[in-house]
């Protein structure tokens, strides 16, 4: 790099280029998305990156963006693709009139990487959030110690299969990998791959112990996220090959009738309480009925 110690400031971030890597340093103001205040700065090894590209962006800024290496980030491992450009922490929105600047820390990073495409990393180069962490989901409250998984159930939220089955804990040494799906549709899930599993895991996310569901505020991203990643990272850790979220979703199953009527009830809650406009909550308990 030209001087190490440079400092490229955006909107909601700082860049800040070392021989090695680029340190990237998140605001925490009120506007910045809340996945980037709640992973706070991370380092980006330059071994980490496949390329870097500079594009327009909206309403007169530039956008500077580390290209990741497949592989190398447990984080982007877990997100497959699901994450919106706005909560993308390898993006660095800039205004327009700094595009020249941006250039040329672009073109400095590029000529730092390899020729040719690295392909995929053999482990993770970028650091997971670290443990404990935890969050509520819809259905109960996920808790991460860094050695094991534990799901306690709400009895507001979870179905009968999981009251059933009573709470669960899971040793990351008998994980596989981890399956996010983005709460910002209408649910989401955190599903814990097993290594070996007597009987296959209930297709819906909701009916299978091994995971918990979210959205409508329950398990949002900035929570569920990295907390995905940083059992993804153990995972790899413990010498299992991660499994991931990269398989096409579950066909959908017919649900038991008791659980949609709970879930039409606790949306009429959320409607009542003015968390609901009237649109939403139609669609939404069109969707569940849909489902029967």
């Amino acid at each position: 790099m030209s001087r190490m110690g440079d400092v490229l400031a955006g909107f909601h971030a700082a860049w800040e280029f070392e021989s090695d890597s680029v340190l990237i340093r998140f605001e925490r103001g009120i506007r910045t998305p809340k996945l980037f205040q709640a992973l706070g700065e991370r380092r980006i090894p330059l071994e980490a990156i496949a390329g870097v590209t500079l594009t327009p962006g909206k309403r007169g800024t530039t956008v500077l963006r580390l290209v990741p290496r497949p592989g190398a980030d447990p984080l982007m491992e877990a997100a497959a693709g699901q994450l919106k450009d706005g909560a993308d922490p390898y993006r660095l929105v800039l205004p327009a009139e700094r595009e020249t600047l941006a250039e040329y820390y672009a073109d400095e990073l590029r000529a730092l990487l390899p020729a040719e495409d690295p392909g995929e990393a053999d482990r993770y180069l970028v650091a997971a959030p670290e443990a404990p962490l935890q969050f509520k989901a819809y259905d109960g409250k996920a808790s991460f110690d860094g050695k094991s998984v534990a799901f306690r159930w709400f009895w507001t939220g979870a179905s009968s299969a999981k009251w059933k089955a009573g709470d669960q804990s899971f040793l990351v040494t008998d994980l596989s990998g981890v399956e996010w799906r983005s709460p910002e549709v209408f649910e989401g899930h955190l599903r814990l791959l097993r290594r070996e599993t007597p009987v296959a895991q209930p297709a819906q996310a909701d009916q299978d112990p091994a995971a918990v569901v979210f959205g409508l505020g329950y398990g949002p991203v900035h929570e569920s996220l990295p907390f995905a990643a940083s059992v993804l990272a153990a995972v790899r850790a413990s010498g299992a090959a991660p499994a991931t979220q990269g398989a096409a979703p579950a066909p959908a199953v017919r649900r038991d009738p008791a659980d949609i009527a709970e879930r039409i009830r606790h949306l009429g809650e959320l409607h009542q309480a003015g968390l609901l406009t009237d649109d939403e909550f139609t669609a939404k308990k069109a969707e569940l009925l849909a489902e029967l």
